[in-house]
């Protein structure tokens, strides 16, 4: 079976130490894009240098400079994909890819997955979970396996432009902003577990400290429609890793910082109602599976 034509974009600004490992995996794809363009965001480390290395053997690569900017936020890494996508008018593709710029994979990953979208027509997001270098990955019981990490996400074109493309939010987010509007819209989206890529930077700390990283995500939670009763349940999980209870702490900390000062959320409220939606129902099947597990049942017996 042929396989459809992709493209990928990389934002990379300051990758100098893990760039390489992902231009590696890339190069020995069995099913290489069309066109892989990655945009330098004003990159001052030598993240320019070491891509420059790869271009002459590879002319399906191309970098993109940006100029440096002062401030750091996620809008910019929006900005820079969209610069990435103008360079793409003139490509034949039918499908566009994210991919951040600190991640490794084998020779079959993208095959794999343009292999799925190929299988199920309305399936228009596809990607595959992702582990840290101490093993640390999503918890699916707590991570829909229709969500899909903006580490990576592959996209349907008819689905990615009736979405509009990622929002450039400064606080963040874009990446579940695009997964939620796809479902919203009628796609289907899926994370496969049967590959996984490593990624080589904890999420969320580039700047912070852990702490300041889950104060953050529970800010942007808020921001991004979560049910308070969602983030209470999300709340007990964290307060169960490291760094234990803080943890969960910060996260909620960050979504009653926020909803108290009634911060803007940049999202409609029709998105909005659709996340709780989605998040109640999936406290009741979690409930549900927790009721019916064997586990629940000896439980049950023993205390008859």
């Amino acid at each position: 079976m042929t396989l459809p034509k992709y493209v990928l974009i990389t934002p990379a600004r300051n990758e100098a130490e893990f760039i390489e490992l992902k231009i590696k995996s890339m190069v020995a794809q069995t099913a290489r894009p069309e066109k892989w363009v990655i945009v330098s965001d004003g990159s001052t480390d030598g993240t320019d240098e070491i891509v420059l290395k790869y271009v002459d053997d590879n002319p399906w690569i191309e970098l993109v400079r940006m100029p440096e900017r002062q401030e750091r936020h996620f809008a910019g890494k929006v900005h820079a994909f969209n610069a990435g996508r103008e360079r793409l008018k003139h490509v034949e593709y039918a499908v566009i890819g994210n991919l951040d710029g600190d991640l490794s994979f084998d020779e079959e990953h993208f095959a794999f997955l343009l292999q799925k979208l190929v299988e199920e027509p309305r399936l228009g997001l596809a990607g595959t979970p992702f582990r840290s270098e101490t093993g640390i990955a999503y918890d699916y019981r707590y991570v829909s396996i229709e969500h899909v990490s903006g580490a990576c996400q592959l996209f349907r074109r008819e689905c990615f432009e009736e979405i509009g493309g990622y929002k450039p939010v400064k606080g963040g987010g874009i990446d579940h902003i695009a997964v939620i509007t796809a479902r919203m819209k009628g796609w289907k989206t899926r994370t496969f577990t049967e590959k996984a890529m490593l990624h080589h930077r904890e999420m969320g700390t580039a700047q912070d400290s852990t702490l300041m990283a889950k104060f953050k995500l529970g800010a942007k939670d808020y921001a991004l429609g979560s049910h308070w009763i969602w983030e209470i349940s999300r709340t007990i999980y964290q307060s169960g890793k490291k760094p234990y209870l803080l943890g969960g702490i910060a996260l909620l900390s960050g979504y009653m910082w926020s909803m108290v000062r009634r911060v803007e959320r940049p999202v409609s409220t029709e998105l909005i109602k659709f996340r709780h939606r989605e998040q109640m129902q999936r406290l009741k099947d979690f409930v549900g599976r927790k009721r019916d597990s064997p586990q629940s049942h000896l439980e049950a017996n023993s205390s008859r």
